[in-house]
């Protein structure tokens, strides 16, 4: 299976790559339009700041490429943020890919929301295998509120998307590299999509 990463400056590219090669598959790191495009699946990370992110991808024209992408992609942590509409980080525009915006939490939390948190209402073949409530973990400041697309559901100080899907995109609010056995779990279901 052809695996690519999408390398815009902004991922946490190592880590997802040790994870899939736990699974017995290598990931290539392309920033090539083209190379992008004929991979059999595509992962889209991020970590860092939404506004820095995105100017990245618009630099190097990936804002374009993404949402016309045919395979199954998958946005992890900030890359999932950046494929909705827009976020309240830096007041930036999205990729538009999910219908959705990105909110900050409530100042009467504590952010970033640190650590392992529960999973549920899981809507998707991502979560095969996967028990409703199981732990994952995460590190945001941001969320993506309820909507139609999400797949799965988490709370801090209220219910929020831990994952949303459109047509062959996938995104995850949590990072399943850092995530045990359930993320190896959810990262198999992606390959098998």
């Amino acid at each position: 299976m052809d695996l690519v990463i999408i390398n815009y400056g902004a991922g946490n590219i190592q880590s997802i790559r040790f994870a899939f090669q736990r699974l017995g598959y290598d990931l290539e790191l392309s920033s090539d339009p083209d190379r992008i495009r004929s991979a059999d699946k595509v992962i889209f990370p991020g970590v860092g700041e939404a506004s820095s992110a995105m100017r990245k991808l618009e630099h190097s024209g990936l804002d374009h490429l993404i949402p016309e992408l045919k395979q199954p992609v998958l946005g992890i942590c900030l890359g999932m943020q950046l494929m909705c509409r827009y976020s309240e980080e830096g007041a930036t525009k999205g990729l538009g890919i999910f219908q959705t915006e990105v909110v900050r939490f409530s100042e009467d939390l504590k952010v970033p929301q640190i650590g392992w948190n529960g999973i549920h209402e899981l809507k998707s073949p991502l979560f095969q295998g996967i028990s409703e409530h199981e732990y994952i973990y995460l590190v945001h400041s941001y969320y993506a509120p309820l909507s139609e697309e999400t797949i799965a559901v988490s709370d801090y100080g209220g219910a929020y998307s831990a994952a949303l899907a459109r047509d062959n995109f996938y995104g995850v609010q949590f990072h399943p590299e850092k995530s045990g056995k359930a993320g190896a779990q959810i990262l198999a279901n992606f390959l098998k999509i």
